[in-house]
């Protein structure tokens, strides 16, 4: 008898698309009313995003937060493209935390959702297949992306990214976060309070406690500690993945960031 494999379950993508604050310094740089809409290679970034999403075989599904309906329906392209099937639209809430949930609550418990931004500007389609399939074998009920950033400065020298520094060397976030379970989806408003201070990353680490911190600044923790720590902590299983693309790690969180982007787009380079 021939036996068969059954094939990965495909992914609901969540996009999280609203300014954290008013006055946001790129949408102002580029002259749009929302940072979301900064146009990238000549494109709006939010419309990158959804196009690697719409071209990646895991993606099944996509909910967008945010922006604001007024600025929506000043938005022909958005607009537009939120008419395609498949797609679905909701209103921002008060914190990334908050919209993640109002979109978990849409989706059914046993599908996995990926959760991207919508500054994630060079997003591409092999990027989040990569990052889908390699996450389903983890056995993890949340797991994040990745990038070295020996990578990133080989790759685009003189690039700044933040970084935290383990023992097997410095990695890079890459705003890209599976949760496989319902277990893991539960613990999303954590995760996210953690992410929030990646900047930061001894404040970030403080949350495992003040032993972990030491271990770090001595150059003692590893990753795989840290992460043994942070499934402890959360109470479920988390992981990683190493994404081999070092745009992976490169978002818009500045004005000088959007301008790499822009650079790395037309094929210009950092």
């Amino acid at each position: 008898m021939l036996m068969t494999c059954a094939s990965p379950q495909r992914f609901t993508a969540v996009v999280l698309a609203a300014d954290r604050t008013s006055n946001d310094p790129v949408a102002q740089a580029a002259k749009v009313p929302c940072k979301a809409l900064a146009p990238v290679g000549g494109r709006p970034m939010v419309l990158r995003v959804l196009d690697a999403l719409a071209e990646s075989t895991p993606i099944d599904a996509c909910i967008l937060i945010g922006p604001p309906s007024e600025i929506v329906e000043r938005e022909p392209l958005l607009k537009k493209r939120l008419a395609v099937p498949g797609l679905l639209w909701l209103p921002p809430h008060a914190t990334p935390s908050t919209s993640a949930a109002a979109a978990f609550a849409c989706i059914p418990a046993a599908t996995p959702v990926l959760l991207t931004t919508a500054d994630h500007a060079l997003l591409r389609p092999e990027m989040v297949e990569y990052f889908c399939r390699e996450a389903q074998t983890t056995g993890c009920d949340v797991v994040a992306g990745l990038a070295s950033y020996a990578q990133i400065v080989a790759s685009y020298p003189g690039m700044r990214r933040t970084r935290t520094r383990f023992s097997e060397g410095d990695f890079c976030g890459c705003n890209l976060f599976a949760f496989l379970t319902p277990e893991g989806r539960a613990v999303a408003d954590l995760w996210r309070r953690v992410e929030n201070e990646r900047k930061r990353p001894v404040k970030m680490l403080s949350e495992l406690g003040w032993r972990v911190v030491l271990r770090y600044l001595l150059g003692r923790l590893s990753l795989k500690e840290a992460l043994r720590r942070i499934s402890q902590r959360m109470g479920v299983r988390v992981g990683v993945v190493i994404l081999p693309f070092p745009e992976a790690a490169i978002d818009v969180d500045s004005v000088a960031d959007w301008q790499v982007s822009q650079r790395i787009a037309s094929g210009s380079g950092c």
